[in-house]
């Protein structure tokens, strides 16, 4: 009898669809093989606020498959495979893909929405003009890097020309949704090896997020909101489950 040297012998069909789609993708994107007509994978596929122009109706979902770094896709597989099995062998392939999408969409609206009362505020201490010469320039500093010396000026830009991309924020969902499912499974805690509960590990996580979007520093690229929104969204859909079964 010979031991399986599959990586992925043992993993639930969604899980391991998910990893291979992701990995997928990064390839993509990282060799080029992906751009479209010249126009790099991220400006495509990334999510981008309402008002750009770059902003397309399948982002929403796309944005979950797109990540910018090794480190961003490393990270966030690792959590993926580590604690999305349980919960798919528990709920069943069909719920499990229900909630990882909708977590992950939720996340990004709600992203999305606090970006919208940012725009409204900062767009009517512009001219029209300067506005639209941001939008039609499409100066995408994901990948030019470049940043307009007015402060306004260049959170505007910010706002609508850069993408946000990867699964945090329905990996954060499935995070909850293992502290909830099974929150006395103890969680070993790198760096630091600490064997801490499953429902301890999400709150800390939570009060993190929360903590890391009200400071709002201007050199921290990542979406808390979206982790938030991820978590929201996630609770909801539990409660709303548990209502309908509360023995399932």
């Amino acid at each position: 009898m010979r031991a399986s040297t599959n990586p992925f012998a043992g993993l639930p069909v969604v899980v391991k669809n998910l990893l291979i789609i992701n990995v997928i993708m990064y390839l993509l994107k990282w060799s080029g093989v992906g751009n479209i007509g010249g126009t790099d994978m991220t400006t495509l596929f990334g999510l981008h606020y309402f008002a750009s122009p770059l902003f397309k109706p399948w982002q929403l979902v796309t944005h979950m498959f797109m990540h910018g770094s090794l480190g961003h896709i490393a990270l966030n597989m690792l959590g993926l495979f580590m604690l999305a099995p349980p919960l798919e062998y528990k709920w069943g392939s069909q719920r499990f893909l229900t909630f990882y999408m909708l977590t992950g969409i939720g996340a990004a609206l709600l992203y999305s929405g606090v970006h919208a009362i940012e725009y409204i505020s900062l767009s009517g201490q512009v001219d029209p003009a300067v506005l639209a010469t941001i939008k039609t320039e499409g100066v995408d500093i994901w990948t030019n890097h470049q940043n307009y010396t007015d402060p306004v000026w260049n959170r505007l830009n910010e706002i609508i020309n850069v993408p946000m991309v990867g699964a945090s924020g329905a990996l954060y969902g499935v995070l909850l949704a293992f502290g909830m499912t099974f929150p006395n499974v103890e969680l070993m805690v790198f760096p630091l090896f600490i064997p801490i509960k499953a429902k301890y590990f999400v709150w800390i996580l939570g009060a993190l997020a929360v903590f890391q979007a009200l400071e709002n520093n201007p050199g921290d690229n990542v979406a808390h909101l979206a982790h938030l929104g991820g978590m929201l969204v996630g609770y909801i859909l539990i409660r709303l489950w548990r209502q309908r079964n509360p023995w399932g």
